[in-house]
């Protein structure tokens, strides 16, 4: 007689967490493997901008790729954001020119302090595997930074269409790339976070052109974060993958593309550390 092993399936559910840190409450939507047999290694993914998931086709892509075997077993944490996501997003400490980013050390403590701790007691079997953190847009920029500032608790970022743009000056008040915000952090750094990084553009993200190279800011400003990132002694493509989507725009349609390369690389029953 034979057994039959059920391949993961995904099981969705939504909770409220009181931010005393956020001072609100935050809904999140939770998305689990089903059919474990408890003995597997759980990855974790934290995604900001978490009330676009059914535009991402999250479920969709979840369960496409656990019918096909490609990835391994993960839980997906997509946070919903509120109506003070350009305050909360942004570099911890480091406001832009406008003053936006000024709670981004709250929604740092947010995710480590509150959110990560409540998803270990929610989920049924320990988290034991891989942690990424994502995001899109200015979602990203966070994820980024939370994460680098934070690498006991994550091992991989994930980037698509970033914010990297975040800047102390505007640029009508003689702006250089050294006013870039994240890339500063980066620079000013002085250890090395042990963390990979997937970082994705698309080609009509925008059509700014600061320098007149006749390439889009977007895509300027993330090979620039790779460079940083390679001074620092990060390799490539160990550490680092850029995924640059021809035709790809500053979009949910887009992003919901690149989803599945994202997942393949962080979470693949190959992946890549």
């Amino acid at each position: 007689m034979y057994t039959t092993i059920s391949l993961p399936g995904v099981i969705k559910t939504e909770k409220t967490i009181q931010s005393k840190y956020l001072k609100r409450g935050v809904e999140v939507e939770i998305f689990a493997p089903d059919n474990l047999l408890g003995n597997e290694q759980l990855n974790l993914l934290l995604l900001n901008d978490g009330q676009d998931a059914a535009e991402l086709q999250l479920q969709n892509t979840l369960d496409t790729l656990y019918g096909q075997n490609k990835i391994e077993p993960l839980v997906v944490v997509a946070v919903k954001t509120s109506g003070n996501r350009l305050q909360e997003y942004g570099v911890a400490g480091m406001p832009d020119f406008q003053n936006r980013g000024s709670k981004a050390q709250a929604y740092t403590d947010f995710i480590i302090k509150e959110l990560i701790p409540f998803v270990q007691a929610t989920v049924e079997f320990p988290i034991n595997g891989k942690r990424a953190f994502a995001g899109f847009s200015l979602g990203g920029l966070t994820a980024f930074d939370v994460a680098w500032n934070n690498d006991n608790y994550f091992d991989a970022v994930g980037v698509f269409s970033g914010s990297f743009w975040w800047r102390k000056k505007d640029l009508k008040d003689g702006y250089t790339d050294n006013d870039r915000i994240l890339h500063q952090r980066i620079k000013d750094t002085k250890t090395k976070p042990d963390l990979k990084f997937w970082l994705m553009t698309g080609t009509e993200d925008e059509l700014a052109d600061r320098n007149k190279n006749y390439i889009i800011d977007s895509i300027d400003d993330t090979i620039d974060v790779i460079k940083e990132l390679l001074k620092k002694g990060y390799k490539r493509p160990d550490d680092i993958a850029y995924y640059e989507m021809v035709g790809g725009k500053h979009e949910l349609a887009t992003w919901a593309k690149a989803m599945i390369p994202f997942l393949l690389w962080a979470f693949g029953k190959k992946n890549l550390f």
